[in-house]
């Protein structure tokens, strides 16, 4: 019997075996395609959606607000669990909870999507058309009308000679200022009297009574007008040509030129003079210096080659000496050597954000560094900076942030309650309640960052700060006159955003440094519940006469006990001699 070959039976399997191959390769090349796409799908979800929440918190940012807005009575009712529990830890939960007054701090809710929000401003910033004439020279206020006030000048040597019969009157020289009272502009007729006399050598001689000693020589405002300058533009953030507008509705033209001359003149006067006297006293007896920086913009020097080049950047640190002075140091550059050179000769606490531009306060001294000044600072943290990346990190829903925002919304209604205590009871008190809230925080973010270290976002950013600044943000404790926020610093420093937002950009270094002086004498008067327009008028008037060495006695902090021992007939007086009293133990 024949035998049967099956040979195409084989070739078929084996081309089936092939085409299985072909297809198993395929398919496992189709999965990974697949499973590669996915990801990279994945991660553009997570990408975009990260994008989404960027761009949502920059538009609350800008038209919203930059406060963190929160609804504590929502996040206590998720998370009164876990506050039971650390109240019951801090042997608080009999205590009262602190609720704000404030209506504004609790109608929004948190960055999840519910609730109202305030509507964006709509305001618009008018222009003025610019000036096609330039001044023409400097006005006469003899010429103005304005309802006149007279001042005399008399010389106290020749008033001795004619009370003894050996001189006499014979006239007046006048000259006018431009001065300003309640209800408006004053033309000041400074009238020094003229005195006819005879000399040893039987020479008759006319004399004149010498002006009378002023921070700008020969200029034609009186310390009212200056000082109101000041104010409308540092206290009030108009800037110059508005005011050239209201001084002539008022009656009288003043150029802005003539106006920034002058406020340059009389910054770099303060600073050298009351500035410079407070700075050493803070330095010297501050216990704490609060500090935060903001950006402001420089015009640059005329160039070369006539292109013009945009506005450099400049930098103010606000300083915040305890409650006694507050001081706007205008600086180039924001960097540590600046830093230091501010700080130079301070021992004690340092308040701030965490910039690494401050870091150099708080290395060990350095013998072998010419500049280090042996000085010991103690960093304190902001729970407020620390609180605001929480607050950011809430846009992405994410519970461990809400968790956090409630834990530190808690301290800070704890502490709130133990502020108008002595600072001996609210240590106390801090390290038996608040200790555990703090210490509890602090190790709870401790344990979640570990596990989003390698994650990029908010929440790795919020916790990483927390885990960075634990020593720092545990410091207020220490002391009860520490702060758990470094607000006060950042509210000064609104006053600067308020003058940048009008002025736009200051002239040169020196004209901001200026306007730093002067800010520091307003915000420093304030803090001292001094009126800033009488304070200014009253240090330009008496400033001309006063000793160096006694500088100190005219800043804010002791200027209501110095000016209760000035002549107050002679103060009053828009020009004149200024008797100094003299020195009387503080």
């Amino acid at each position: 019997m024949p035998t049967v070959i099956d040979a195409p039976e084989s070739t078929n399997e084996a081309a089936l075996r092939f085409r299985t191959i072909e297809l198993e390769t395929a398919l496992a090349k189709a999965s990974a395609t697949i499973e590669r796409l996915t990801s990279e799908r994945d991660a553009l979800r997570r990408a975009h959606d990260a994008i989404k929440q960027e761009l949502e918190l920059l538009k609350r940012r800008i038209f919203v607000a930059t406060a963190e807005r929160i609804d504590t009575r929502q996040l206590k009712l998720e998370f009164s669990a876990k506050l039971a529990e650390l109240n019951r830890l801090a042997e608080t939960l009999d205590l009262p909870t602190f609720e704000a007054d404030s209506a504004a701090a609790q109608d929004a809710l948190l960055p999840d999507g519910t609730g109202t929000e305030p509507k964006p401003s709509t305001g618009r910033r008018d222009g003025r058309k610019n000036r096609t004439t330039k001044p023409t020279g400097r006005r006469s206020v003899e010429d103005a009308d304005l309802p006149e006030v007279r001042v005399e000048i008399p010389d106290p040597l020749f008033e001795q000679l004619v009370a003894a019969g050996k001189a006499e009157r014979v006239g007046f020289e006048t000259s006018y200022k431009l001065g300003h009272e309640r209800g408006g502009l004053r033309r000041v007729a400074m009238a020094r009297v003229k005195y006819r006399a005879v000399n040893s050598a039987g020479v008759v001689e006319l004399e004149t009574a010498a002006v009378p000693a002023e921070i700008i020589t020969r200029c034609i405002a009186t310390p009212d007008v200056l000082a109101r300058i000041a104010i409308l533009k540092f206290c009030d953030g108009l800037p110059l040509y508005r005011i050239e507008d209201i001084f002539e509705r008022e009656g009288f033209r003043l150029d802005r030129g003539s106006m920034s001359r002058w406020l340059e003149t009389l910054g770099a006067t303060f600073g050298a003079t009351v500035i410079h006297a407070a700075r050493q006293d803070a330095i010297d007896n501050a216990f704490c210096i609060a500090t935060d920086a903001t950006g402001f913009a420089i015009q640059p020097g005329p160039a070369d080659d006539g292109v013009r080049r945009p506005c450099r950047k400049g930098h103010y640190f606000v300083m915040l000496a305890d409650r006694d002075h507050i001081f706007f140091e205008f600086k180039a550059k924001e960097t540590s050597a600046e830093v230091r050179a501010m700080f130079h000769g301070f021992d004690g606490y340092v308040q701030a954000d965490a910039k690494s531009v401050y870091d150099v306060l708080y290395r060990p001294a350095d013998t072998g560094d010419p500049d280090d000044d042996g000085c010991i600072r103690v960093e304190v943290g902001c729970w407020s900076h620390c609180r605001r990346k929480y607050w950011e990190a809430a846009f992405a829903k994410h519970p461990i942030a809400r968790e956090a925002l409630v834990r530190i919304q808690r301290m800070f209604e704890l502490d709130a309650e133990y502020r108008k205590l002595p600072p001996a009871k609210v240590r106390e008190l801090r390290q038996k309640h608040l200790r555990v809230h703090v210490e509890s925080f602090l190790d709870f973010a401790a344990t979640e960052y570990e596990k989003v270290k390698h994650q990029r976002g908010a929440l790795r950013s919020a916790l990483g700060y927390t885990v960075r600044q634990r020593d720092a943000l545990l410091a207020f404790l220490e002391d009860g006159r520490l702060r758990m926020d470094n607000n006060l610093s950042e509210g000064a420093l609104r006053k600067v955003v308020m003058i940048r937002d009008s002025a736009l950009f200051a002239g040169s270094d020196e004209h901001a440094e200026s306007a730093g002086h002067i800010l520091s004498l307003v915000a420093s008067a304030r803090l001292h519940d001094l009126e800033p327009l009488a304070y200014l008028r009253d240090l330009i008037r008496v400033l001309p006469f006063w000793p160096r060495e006694r500088f100190l006695e005219l800043a804010p902090k002791f200027w209501a006990e110095t000016r209760a021992r000035i002549d107050a007939g002679q103060l009053l007086e828009p020009l004149g001699v200024i008797d100094v009293p003299t020195v009387t133990d503080r």
